[in-house]
């Protein structure tokens, strides 16, 4: 069965969002520090090469709510309050991102609480903001863009990890639409309104296209001792640290076979994560020739 983007994030589009229903019960907000973070290894920042800079760090300040902190010759570092988490870097002699080939799927931000999803959902739904899906997937929920180059982004919140459902060391996932009206429960009279990417907001996770699900699987738990949480067919497989519900997932539902991605095209550049277990920066090459940066946690 040939799985599509569609499948995977749910929802139609625009429609998810026109289509909102009476609300219903409003959900606990999270913690200000996303689970995630507190896993051994996790996501820390992402770097993407780009052939209009200025242009995708208008969309991710606009759209996604990232703000600029230093611009480093040809590079933009963009992040939530002091904390970078997206660095975009000028190339404009490569070419297009190719999405049969390895590279990224999607950066996935995730906001701290649901309340924030729920301003920028409703800012969102105000400003029109083509997007490209809107699910469920029990553990979280999701929205998905696709950035002016043709990068997947997803933004997301938590359900509460305590809530969590395990079958030995499988975490329970799907995918169904997102109940809009239902998100937009959260937001009462008083709720401030979307005024960008509050403090705590990070990176959640990282979504590759890869040749084979398998070979990444292992290749993840050799190189950082990921562990598997779901798989998907044997096209996707899922990882995380902590016990979260994932800081990696990689598929091969467009780039099966893919051998590796071509240096001069835009797209991921290298991917950072903080590790418990390392003593010193590294930098390992996945078999597809996606960058991951290695760098200790701070005491």
């Amino acid at each position: 069965m040939k799985v599509t983007r569609r499948d995977v994030v749910g929802g139609a589009g625009m429609l998810a969002f026109q289509a909102i229903a009476g609300s219903a019960r409003a959900e606990t907000d999270m913690s200000s520090i996303p689970f995630a973070a507190t896993a051994p290894t996790h996501v820390s920042k992402v770097g993407i090469k780009a052939k209009d800079a200025d242009q995708l760090s208008k969309y991710y300040s606009e759209v996604v709510g990232l703000r600029e902190l230093s611009r480093k010759g040809q590079t933009i570092v963009l992040g939530a309050g002091e904390v970078p988490l997206l660095e975009i870097e000028q190339a404009a002699a490569i070419r297009a991102d190719d999405p049969r080939s390895a590279g990224l799927y999607h950066t996935a931000f995730l906001l701290p609480r649901r309340v924030d999803l729920a301003r920028w959902a409703r800012r969102a739904i105000d400003q029109r903001t083509p997007i490209v899906g809107a699910s469920d997937h029990i553990v979280s929920e999701a929205i998905y863009l696709t950035d002016p180059e043709g990068n997947g982004i997803e933004i997301y919140a938590d359900r509460p990890h305590e809530n969590w459902k395990w079958n030995g060391s499988s975490v329970e996932m799907g995918t169904a639409a997102l109940d809009v009206g239902n998100l937009l429960g959260e937001l009462k009279p008083d709720t401030a309104e979307w005024n960008g990417a509050p403090d705590g907001a990070m990176v959640g996770h990282l979504h590759l296209r890869v040749g084979n699900a398998g070979d990444a699987e292992a290749w993840w738990h050799r190189e950082l001792g990921m562990q598997t949480v779901a798989g998907f067919g044997g096209s996707a497989v899922f990882l995380s640290t902590g016990g979260y519900h994932h800081h990696v997932a990689a598929n091969s539902w467009q780039s099966r076979g893919a051998g590796k991605r071509d240096n001069d095209r835009s797209g991921l550049a290298w991917a950072e994560f903080v590790s418990s277990d390392a003593r010193d920066e590294r930098e390992i090459v996945d078999p597809w020739g996606n960058v991951m940066r290695i760098v200790p946690a701070k005491a």
